[in-house]
């Protein structure tokens, strides 16, 4: 009977393991942390900020002031603020933009690392099982546009992206289960399979993410009683699994 439950938990475990590292895959591909046409608030050095739309070419940005909460856009062209930027200049370029936006986040997150404090006479610890899980949060992303000089006399473009997030995740995740964890009830190892949720914090920097995770886990199968970190806190490393 425990080899059939077990069998069966361990299907459903590396079914979900595929499916998030699918979903990994798809997530690589998109554009979201990527500089790319959009509602922006604009601000650059010496100007107001301004809410607009911000068409996003090879070479050229396009503002078009949004009005009444970003449903209209104004309509006459002649208007519209025009920001060559190209990749070389060859003369001193004093203004810095910034574009900033909110949006909703759902992402795919992994947890390399937990750390477990010390419970039931059983010492402190730092797993590095599987974690995977869905995360939906809040978000905002920044992106900053200047230009550098090089020693040779130009100045090169240099964009800089970054983003936080703050929001809940549940998934799913391994652990070992021995005698050790389960107070003597359990006198065999096996490994065991968890849901967990919590609350966690991203911070990304152009290509780089990384977030701190808050949990507490539940165990699936009959030992969930005995088991000593049963919805019992830890805290661990996240990592978003969706930038390019």
């Amino acid at each position: 009977m425990m080899g059939k439950k077990a069998t069966s938990y361990n299907s459903l475990y590396c079914f979900l393991l595929l499916l998030i590292f699918s979903s990994c895959a798809s997530l690589r591909e998109s554009p979201k942390y990527e500089f790319s046409s959009g509602i922006f608030k604009v601000t650059s050095t010496g100007s107001a900020a301004i809410r607009a739309y911000v068409d996003v070419e090879e070479d050229t940005l396009i503002l078009s002031t949004v009005r009444d909460k970003g449903r209209y856009f104004n309509t006459d062209t002649a208007s519209n603020i025009v920001i060559a930027v190209p990749e070389v200049q060859h003369s001193p370029v004093q203004h810095v933009y910034t574009f900033s936006k909110s949006s909703f986040d759902l992402d795919v997150l992994t947890i390399p690392f937990k750390y477990r404090p010390g419970t039931s006479g059983f010492p402190q610890q730092l797993t590095t099982t599987f974690q995977g899980a869905i995360y939906i949060g809040a978000r905002k992303d920044i992106f900053r546009l200047k230009y550098r000089p090089t020693p040779v006399g130009d100045f090169h473009k240099s964009e800089n992206h970054f983003g936080y997030s703050v929001g809940f995740f549940s998934g799913l995740g391994a652990t070992t289960m021995n005698e050790w964890v389960t107070q003597g009830a359990t006198p065999y190892e096996y490994e065991g399979v968890v849901l967990l949720n919590g609350v966690a914090g991203i911070v990304g920097i152009n290509n780089f993410t990384l977030g701190l995770a808050v949990g507490i886990d539940h165990l699936f199968d009959e030992n969930r009683n005995d088991w000593i970190y049963q919805h019992k806190p830890w805290v661990g490393l996240a990592v978003g699994l969706n930038l390019n």
